[in-house]
């Protein structure tokens, strides 16, 4: 999945051109429904087991539980992920030359200058 997110990320991104504006506002947004789906999923671990439950309802209980704080562990992790991408391409936006030379190679150099 990680891999996944990243391609799309990077595709997202314009194959090494700045990200816009609005690519970093959608990883923010993943953020803020991944922080949800965290403190739901620990609710539902926190609310723990029936007392009265008895046998196999008990035990598919406890593997619902099992099942629910490895999947609050796997988002955390991915939270991390998309904290240290947004900071990273928050990052390369800011180092770039704002010059605009989506034209391509020649209009780099077409100032008439030489640039060795």
């Amino acid at each position: 999945m990680e891999d996944a997110l990243y391609r799309y990320v990077v595709r997202m991104a314009g194959r090494g051109r700045p990200i816009k504006y609005k690519q970093a506002n959608a990883i923010e947004k993943l953020q803020k429904a991944i922080e949800s789906a965290i403190e739901n999923t620990t609710l539902e671990v926190e609310r723990g087991v029936d007392p009265e439950t008895k046998g196999s309802a008990r035990k598919a209980e406890l593997q619902s539980i099992k099942q629910a704080a490895v999947d609050a562990r796997e988002l955390i992790v991915e939270h991390q992920r998309l904290t240290t991408m947004l900071e990273e391409l928050k990052e390369a936006n800011g180092s770039k030359d704002p010059t605009d030379w989506e034209g391509g190679f020649a209009e780099e150099y077409s100032d008439g200058k030489s640039h060795q």
